[in-house]
């Protein structure tokens, strides 16, 4: 009766499968093919992120641009003077920071995908970008939160150009604030990936 239950349980078992030849071309293709899919898909991504970065910058130069450009044309003489105000002198100095670092680093990554060569480093690129993207997005914050609550005083008593003028330079500031923010998350995913290397 036992040799009856063994010969059932390997008439149920399933007959093992050989292991496939050493020289087997075929399972090689496919391995090589997808290693060089990935490879180029990590190349468009790599160049997607480059020119997201670079469409970021510019969006914030052109921000820091026009926040310039109006609070430097906003005197309409008396008090409406932005030269009188320290917050207003301070959201002009600020831009006008955030103008330059913004204008090399359009400059840097224009340069750099239009010849193919990095002027640094990776590393020294990744750790510029995502140090100088947070120090002056920090700073356009700063600015333009410091010259709300006086704007917003001057808008109870009088609504006016030189109002108007303050409060479209302040949101340009958010706005370079904004793109250089999202920059600096996008060069802090690439220092913390250390995808430089």
């Amino acid at each position: 009766m036992t040799d009856a239950n063994a010969h059932k349980v390997t008439d149920v078992l399933p007959e093992p499968t050989p292991p496939p030849a050493a020289g087997n071309g075929e399972r090689q293709v496919p391995e090589i093919s997808t290693g060089v899919s990935e490879i180029l898909r990590r190349w468009k991504r790599e160049d997607l992120v480059k020119r997201g970065c670079l469409i970021l910058h510019g969006l914030a130069l052109v921000f820091s641009l026009i926040a310039f450009i109006v609070m430097a044309s906003n005197t309409h003489g008396d008090w409406k003077d932005f030269d009188k105000y320290e917050e207003y002198r301070y959201v002009l100095a600020i831009a006008i920071l955030s103008s330059i670092y913004t204008g090399f680093q359009v400059l840097r990554q224009i340069h750099e995908l239009s010849t193919g060569k990095e002027s640094f480093s990776r590393q020294r690129i990744a750790l510029i970008g995502f140090v100088g993207d947070q120090v002056v997005a920090y700073m356009l914050l700063s600015a333009a939160s410091s010259a709300v609550p006086l704007t917003n005083r001057m808008r109870e008593n009088n609504d006016n150009i030189f109002t108007d003028s303050s409060v479209a330079a302040i949101s340009m500031e958010f706005l370079a604030f904004f793109a250089l923010a999202v920059s600096a998350l996008i060069s802090g995913h690439k220092l913390s990936n250390k995808s430089y290397i």
